[in-house]
Order: structure tokens, then sequence, then C-alpha cells
């Protein structure tokens, strides 16, 4: 009989927790000693066993073993519950909502769809060009609205373009490789451009939102929209690049194919999109507005009005932003007379156990920091690194990689960040330049369908085998490993955050 992994983590993560409870394996020295580790600590070992495990065997949903802490922490005493609840309102999540509801406003007006048309048919019809407008339409949807949303929406096009193809074709044709091949690399470009293109901007993907909001919170160091995006579109640009040529070059050539019928796929969609109308301007102008606002937020900062009360200049925050652009657009008018351009009813789409899943991340993080034992593995990992600091980022941006393939992305960083901080502040090294490149390679699960939702949603399709992915991410994420380290070390030491 074969046995079920998620089964084997719901039992596995309680057997933990009661072991580490029973053995109790840190030893709390008395009150006075120099020792990092404080009463509670087996407490919190325990609690971070089982939702680790379960996060790793995906044994409940992803944002239910989030509220574990809410429960654990309570009942064995690490904290009282309004101080664990105060996580699941962390300043982040109504980043992240923000940005979610943005998404919600461009898909309702098939915004996202018009982007696509419009990189497809600026770059051409051959195979080649029709991977990389694929590629990069892709990738630029992702940075605004989530990985998965993306991947759905693109892949129906990308579907629509096989079918096409096929039409009319002899059994031969539909066998011979360049065929296969151009299946084959169109399916993961929506993979991987979903991956890459979130890898770029703050709101793009869970993982970045975490970093940059665990940076906030715990060191009072604010990640601007801008310096993220400074530091990691070059990232994504080059791995964007190289997985171009990579796919339709090198392991998937297809450059023989022709691809004539392709435009009446296109043609017919814009058709069915219609012209630009009054409704539409209004959500990029909100769309506009918004994201300026985040790219150039420090640079208004000094010019914006002096409050009264504080005698400083308005507090201009990315959180302020994104709310203040979620209720713009429940009021602006939308296309029927007393609509706006978005209603409350479009946000039963909105991914809800994100937010609960970025609560307990915190709140779990929040606790081994106040129990020391993230304190206390920092000293162990320094005391075996020694003085060689980028040796270490090395090996963690490798671990965060190889992990992510196994593990959900933001699972792993709300579980590495704090450690990795913990590690490069111990170290007297700028924590920006370890937990940037965790974060990043966090997002680089490009070689089993199960790394990502957008890698499982393009292995559902049927046109792509295990072994095409396997082959691709490989080498992918060698190559990303190696562009993520290099250039994010020099950016950040080019460019600090003043």
């Amino acid at each position: 009989m074969q046995l079920d992994h998620k089964k084997i983590g719901m039992v596995l993560g309680p057997v933990l927790f009661m072991l580490v409870l029973f053995f109790q394996p840190l030893k709390i020295d008395p009150a006075g000693s120099d020792s990092v580790i404080k009463p509670g600590s087996n407490e919190v070992l325990a609690t971070a066993c089982w939702v680790i495990t379960w996060w790793i065997f995906e044994a409940a949903p992803l944002a239910v073993t989030a509220l574990l802490p809410i429960v654990l922490f309570t009942l064995l005493g690490v904290s009282k519950l309004e101080n664990t609840l105060v996580s699941y309102a962390d300043k982040v999540i109504y980043l992240f909502f923000g940005g979610f509801v943005l998404a919600l406003g461009l898909e309702a007006h098939d915004l996202h769809k018009r982007i696509a048309l419009l990189i497809i048919r600026a770059v051409g019809l051959s195979a080649p060009r029709l991977i990389l407008g694929f590629l990069l339409s892709t990738a630029f949807i992702s940075m605004w609205i989530s990985n998965t949303a993306t991947a759905v929406m693109m892949l129906p096009m990308a579907m629509s373009c096989l079918i096409l193809l096929s039409q009319g074709a002899t059994d031969e044709e539909l066998k011979s490789k360049p065929h296969r091949n151009f299946a084959a690399a169109l399916m993961l470009t929506i993979a991987y451009g979903s991956s890459i293109g979130g890898m770029a901007t703050v709101i793009g993907t869970p993982p970045n939102l975490f970093m940059r909001g665990y940076f906030a919170d715990k060191l009072d160091i604010n990640i601007s929209f801008f310096y993220w995006m400074l530091w990691a579109t070059p990232i994504a640009i080059v791995i964007l690049i190289v997985t171009y040529f990579l796919l339709a070059f090198v392991l998937f050539p297809c450059s023989q194919l022709s691809l004539t019928r392709a435009e009446q796929v296109f043609q017919a969609e814009r058709e069915k999109l219609g012209p630009m109308k009054p409704v539409h301007w209004r959500m990029v102008a909100v769309f506009f507005v918004t994201t300026s606002l985040w790219i150039f937020r420090g640079l208004l900062q000094p010019y914006l009005p002096i409050l009264p009360l504080t005698g400083e200049p308005i507090p201009l925050s990315d959180e302020t932003i994104a709310i203040a652009a979620s209720i713009s657009l429940f009021l602006l008018p939308g296309a029927e007379k007393g609509k706006a351009l978005l209603d409350w009813e479009a946000t039963r789409r909105l991914p809800w156990g994100i937010l609960l899943l970025f609560g307990g991340g915190i709140a779990l993080a929040k606790a081994l920091e106040q129990t020391g034992l993230l304190q206390s593995l920092s000293q162990v990992v320094q005391a075996t690194a020694g003085d060689h600091p980028l040796l270490l980022v090395i090996l963690l941006t490798i671990l965060c990689v190889y992990l992510g393939e196994v593990m959900s992305n933001i699972a792993l960083v709300q579980v590495m960040i704090p450690i990795v901080i913990a590690i490069a502040l111990g170290m007297k090294v700028d924590p920006i330049l370890f937990a940037f490149p965790a974060t990043m390679a966090a997002s680089c699960g490009f070689m089993l369908p199960m790394s990502t939702p957008p890698n499982g949603i393009v292995f559902g399709s049927g046109k792509i085998a295990v072994w095409d992915m396997i082959k691709a991410g490989f080498w992918l994420n060698l190559i990303s490993l190696v562009v993520i380290l290099v250039i994010s070390q020099i950016l950040i030491r080019a460019f600090p955050q003043l």
C-alpha cells in the first residue's frame, strides 16, 4: 500500500510537537545567565516543528496550518491571545490586501489581457518571437497580480494557440520535433514567466512582502518599492533573457515551425475585447497613479504638506497608498450607472488564505526571536562559518533554491528569513545582503510540478512532461542561483537604501 505523504505529515507534526514537549531538548539557564535561550523556548520549538512539518507535507491547507500558533501559544502560555493576534493584523498584510484588490480591478476590466495582447503583437509571430511575447507579457502581469492568477489567465491563450496550430496539420507534423518543442517551450514559458515576474516587485509574490514586513517590524528598516525594484528588476530581466534563450534555442529549438495561423487567435481575442472605453482608462489611471506613488514615494516624501499636529510631512507609506487605491476602486464610477469600478462581490476571489498565512508566519517568527532561538542558532552557524560571510550567503541561497522545490515559497521564507537575518546580525553584516538573495531564491522552484502553483497549472494542461520540466528547471535553477548571488551583492552594495 502506497503511503500518502499528507497523512504522514498529519501524524508526524503532532508527534514531533509532543516529543519536544516531553524531552525538553533546550536547557533553560537560570535568570541572570548569559544564555540567549529564554523560558518558553521548548514550547515555541514544539509549535514550530508542528507548523513547519504541516507546511512541508501540506497536511492541511497552508492558511489553516498558519492558525495553529493562535491556539498553541495561548494554551502553552507562550504569549497572551491578544499579543499573538497582533501578528495577524501586521501592516504588511494590508499592503498585500491592497495589491490583491488592485489586481482584481485589472482582471475585472480585462486590462491584463489587453497588456498581454499588446506585448505579443509587438514582438511578432515567429515561434521564438511568440515564446518571447508570452514570456514578457506573463512576467509583466505577474509583477502586479498573483503568480497563480497570471498562469491561470495566460494558459488558455497559449492552449488556443496550440489548438489552432494543430488544425489542418498532419499527424506527422504534430509529432515533429519543432512542434513538440514549441508546445513544451510555450507551456514552460507560462510557468516560469509567472514566477520570475513576481520577483521584480514587492507585491509580486508573498515572500517579497514577508521579507519587507519583517525588516520593517523587527529592524525598523523600511525597504521602499523603488529600491526593491532597483535591486530585483535587473535580476528578473537577466533571468528572463536566460529563460528565453534556454527554452527557445537550446533545450526546445523551434525556429523552423510556421505560426502563420496563430494571428487568428489573437485577432479574435482583440475583437472580443473591443476598443478601450472611459471605464478602462479610469482603471488605468488608478493603476498608474498607485504604482507611481509606490515607486517614487521616497522622492515625494520631503515635498508633502506639513501636518499641524505633528509638525512633520504626511507620512506616506506603501500600505496607505495600497488601501487608498483599494477604496478608490469602490468609489469611482464603473461601466454601468450606479456601479463602481469594482464591487465587493469581486473580493470573493481574493485569496484571503494568503493573508492568514502571513499572520501565522509573523507570529511564529516573533516567538522564535523573543525566546532566543534565532539568536542561538545564529551563534552556532556563525561559529561554524567563521569569517566567511560570502560563503555563508552562497550556502543559504542554495538551500533556499532547492528547498523551494519541495516546500511552499512563502512557508520557506517565513522559516528562513528570521534565521538568515539573525545570522547576518551575528556576523555584523548588512542583513539585506543575506535576506534579499534568499528571498529571491525562494521563487526559483522551476524543476517540479509541485514546486509552485504555476508549474502545477501548466503541468495539468497535459502538454508538458515531467522530464521536460526537470531538464529545463535544473539548468534554470543553477543559472538563476548565480544571477541572484552576483547581481544582488553588486546592486545592494552599489545602491544601499538611504
